[in-house]
C-alpha cells in the first residue's frame, strides 16, 4: 500500500524555486505593492458594496453557484476566505487605479499611435528555401496553382493546413518589421513576393486591410497597454533604486 503524502508550505516555496520561477512571482510581488501603494496616494478605496459585487462577478465566473461550490473552490486553491477577499480588492484598486491614471489618455495616445492598431486579414506560408517560395510565387501569380493549394501543401501546422495558411486580423504591432512595412504598403487582395526573416521565408496574401475603430474593446485595449507600460516603468524605478542601495 503506498504511502500518504503530506505537503507542506516548504514543499511548495521549494517546488516554485526549483521550477525557476522566484523572479516571476517576485515581479507579481512588486506590482501589486507599487499598485498599491499608488492607489493609496491618490486616494482610491473600496468600498463594502463595490467588494461584494465583485467577488459575486468572480464566483459567476468560476460558475461558484452555491456556497459548498466556493468553498470546494478555495479549498482546491489553498485560499482562506480572508485571502479571497484580497483578490477581490486587489482587482478592483487595480482596475481603479488604471480607470484614474488613464481614462482621459486613451483618445490623444490612439490618435498618436493609430496605425499601430490597424489591422490585415491575411493567409501566410512559411518555408525554408528562398528559390521555392520565389517559384511558388510565380506560378500563383500566372495562375498555374492558388495560394490555397501551396498552403495545403507547404504549411505543417495541421489546424493552419486545414485553413489555407488562414492567419485571421493581425495587429501591425503584431508583425515582425519587415513584414508589417510589406503588409501595409499593399492595396488588398494581393500577393505579396517573399520576405525573408529570421523565422524562414514567407509567402502572404494580404485579404484586407482594416482601418482602426476606436470601439468599446479597443478603448479597453489601450486602457490595458497604457496601464502594463506605466507598470512596467515603476518596477524599473524600484530595480534602479534597490541597485543604488
Amino acid at each position: 500500500m503506498s504511502q500518504p503524502i503530506t505537503i507542506t508550505n516548504e514543499d511548495i516555496l521549494s517546488q516554485v524555486k526549483l521550477s525557476c520561477k522566484v523572479p516571476e512571482f517576485i515581479e507579481e510581488i512588486v506590482t501589486r505593492k507599487v499598485i498599491a501603494n499608488a492607489a493609496a496616494e491618490v486616494g482610491i478605496e473600496v468600498e463594502t458594496e463595490e467588494l461584494q459585487q465583485a467577488a459575486d462577478q468572480m464566483r459567476l465566473m468560476n460558475k461558484l453557484i452555491s456556497a459548498e461550490d466556493t468553498w470546494t473552490w478555495l479549498e482546491k486553491h489553498g485560499l482562506s476566505l480572508e485571502e479571497f477577499e484580497i483578490i477581490i480588492y486587489n482587482r478592483l484598486i487595480s482596475t481603479k487605479l488604471l480607470t484614474h491614471l488613464f481614462i482621459d489618455k486613451i483618445e490623444p495616445y490612439f490618435f498618436e499611435n493609430q496605425l499601430d492598431y490597424a489591422g490585415v486579414v491575411m493567409y501566410e506560408v512559411i518555408l525554408d528555401d528562398e528559390d521555392l517560395a520565389i517559384e511558388l510565387f510565380y506560378s500563383i501569380q500566372e495562375g498555374e496553382m492558388s495560394f490555397y493549394d501551396v498552403a495545403h501543401k507547404y504549411v505543417l501546422d495541421t489546424e493552419l493546413r486545414r485553413k489555407c495558411g488562414y492567419r485571421g486580423m493581425m495587429r501591425r504591432k503584431d508583425l515582425k518589421p519587415e513584414i508589417s512595412a510589406a503588409v501595409f504598403d499593399v492595396k488588398p487582395p494581393q500577393l505579396l513576393k517573399p520576405i525573408v526573416t529570421s523565422s524562414g521565408v514567407h509567402l502572404i496574401l494580404v485579404e484586407e486591410i482594416i482601418q482602426p475603430e476606436l470601439d468599446k474593446m479597443l478603448r479597453y485595449k489601450i486602457l490595458l497597454d497604457l496601464f502594463a507600460k506605466w507598470t512596467k516603468q515603476q518596477i524599473e524605478q524600484v530595480e534602479a533604486l534597490k541597485n543604488l542601495t
